[in-house]
């Protein structure tokens, strides 16, 4: 009876895309009850092609793989967000990840990082993907609110060498 297209941005997340289509659902809503009311609208069916099924995302499927090349992390990252919430693990506990902060440079002088190899400058952290570094946005350590990863950084006072992704203890 009704369709809608919203585009995906490079800078959503699944919640900042539902709310978007929560707006525009409601609209099309309103517009499909009119027309029903009318006589205007005709059902037309749904084509075949395109239609697939994405099961519901699960803790397990949110848990970071740090070794995927640096667009599929932002990706999985942004499309966990708000729920179930992305994560990886940080010595020995969970730390929640939030979505990276694509657009903005890599720091200079930040070597090459293996998946998970941190780095720490004054206002920003990277972290190495599979294809280069990342740099994080807001991070959530255990039993805490989410902060902006520098802080974080600033307050673990994080070692060279220290990466994230390692084993719960």
């Amino acid at each position: 009876l009704g369709t809608v297209t919203e585009d995906v941005r490079p800078d959503d997340t699944a919640g900042t895309l539902l709310d978007r289509l929560a707006e525009v659902g409601a609209g099309l809503l309103v517009a499909t009850m009119d027309g029903l009311e009318d006589g205007s609208l005709r059902a037309v069916p749904q084509p075949a092609d395109g239609v697939s099924h994405a099961p519901k995302l699960t803790v397990e499927d949110a848990e970071v793989r740090w070794a995927l090349p640096a667009h599929l992390v932002d990706r999985q990252v942004r499309g966990c967000t708000p729920a179930p919430g992305a994560w990886t693990t940080f010595r020995g506990e969970r730390l929640k990840v939030g979505a990276p902060r694509t657009g903005e440079p890599v720091p200079d002088g930040t070597p090459p990082l293996a998946p998970g190899a941190l780095h720490v400058s004054k206002r920003a952290v990277a972290v190495g993907t599979g294809s280069g570094p990342l740099v994080l946005g807001e991070v959530g350590p255990h039993g805490r609110r989410p902060m902006a990863a520098a802080d974080w950084a600033r307050g673990m006072r994080i070692g060279t060498g220290e990466r994230l992704g390692d084993p719960v203890a």
